[in-house]
């Protein structure tokens, strides 16, 4: 059988991570910590409440949801300024980036971003016929933001896109470089948005502030988050942005009508509504992910800094013999990021723990 596939699809193979039944599953950045049984219960009378009129679609526009958003951006990030109209959600940030994209990008336009960074990124220009241009991170994985700023003027792209903490690094981006981007993009002729995805960002440390801080000053930003993370809700596909009300009614033209269920609404609504009982363990992610990363270093690894729950560690000769030595141990983490190198995500002190003797036999 033919089929009429793209070309530039030909050959290509989908997305993902090992999903296998292991002693410590650390490969794709999952809170290792279920739900409590509270927000469970609260979810489950919200699903059941909802389900009495699925015979009708969902909030189109999903109001309900982008205001409790809004607030819970208020506490989380003192984001006071954002209402409703200031955010959009969607399945999981993986749609938001790519209403972003439908919206922005296109044929004969550019897209900037910063390598090693997430992987899926230039999946979404690809998909939709967008062109994907990198520019190299420093040794430390830190932006060069001189370097940023000239090629914005050079390249002059449509978008900006820039990971704080970055994936798989966990490096944060410091306000004065989001702003200089966001300042280089004014510049470029017919206009460019620069998109902060904090998908991590609640796991930065304490002190490190969110570029919403920023909004109020920079017309043209977009911070991307979820609640896949740190809710504790990868299996809810909810993922948000806050950007100005003329860029929440752009991506309502892309976007298809209902994309988001009454069920993944509910769901979400009643998460936001005990999201303190929710992140009750980040503090303990937080504190496991420094003792992991003064772990390794101490056994010799060079680690990436990171404000996000996983550590980029290495160099290795062969790291998919360390990967594979790892995994018959129980233990599966991600060959990712640039050669040589690995990432671990954070889970409970019993997997860490777990992670730590294998890795020591691994390398033994």
């Amino acid at each position: 059988m033919t089929l009429p596939l793209r070309p530039d699809l030909a050959g290509l193979t989908p997305y993902g991570a090992p999903q296998l039944s292991v002693k410590a599953r650390l490969n794709v950045n999952e809170n290792p910590y279920a739900p409590p049984s509270v927000v469970v219960d609260a979810i489950t009378t919200a699903v059941r409440k909802a389900c009495v009129e699925l015979n009708r679609y969902p909030d189109r526009d999903a109001v309900g949801l982008r205001t409790d958003l809004a607030r819970y951006l208020a506490v989380e990030s003192h984001a006071d300024f954002l209402r409703a109209d200031n955010v959009w959600a969607a399945n999981g940030s993986n749609e938001v980036m790519l209403h972003l994209h439908q919206a922005f990008g296109g044929p004969g336009r550019k897209v900037l971003s910063f390598a090693p960074t997430y992987s899926m990124y230039p999946e979404y220009a690809r998909d939709t016929l967008t062109e994907y241009v990198t520019l190299p991170r420093r040794d430390d994985f830190t932006l060069d933001v001189d370097a940023a700023v000239a090629a914005i003027a050079e390249i002059q792209p449509v978008m900006v896109l820039v990971a704080s903490p970055n994936n798989p690094t966990g490096t944060a981006l410091p306000l004065s470089e989001a702003a200089a981007l966001c300042r280089a993009a004014a510049e470029v002729p017919g206009g460019c948005v620069v998109v902060v995805d904090e998908a991590y960002a609640e796991f930065r440390h304490r002190g490190v502030p969110s570029a919403l801080s920023l909004m109020p000053e920079h017309w043209n930003l977009v911070v991307s988050r979820t609640m896949s993370k740190a809710f504790a809700l990868a299996g809810g596909r909810l993922g948000y942005l806050a950007a100005t009300p003329e860029v929440i009614d752009a991506l309502q033209i892309v976007r298809l009508p209902y994309h988001l269920s009454e069920i993944t609404q509910a769901t979400a609504r009643a998460a936001l509504a005990h999201h303190r009982d929710l992140q009750a363990q980040v503090d303990e992610i937080r504190a496991e992910r420094d003792d992991t990363v003064a772990w390794l270093r101490a056994q010799g690894f060079t680690v990436a800094d990171t404000d996000a729950n996983f550590a980029l560690f290495g160099p290795f000769e062969d790291r998919k013999k360390v990967f594979e030595g790892l995994l018959e141990r129980g233990v599966l983490i991600r060959v990712t990021g640039p050669e040589g190198w690995l990432r671990v995500s954070i889970g409970t002190a019993q997997e860490m723990a777990l992670f730590r003797s294998a890795l020591l036999e691994v390398v033994a």
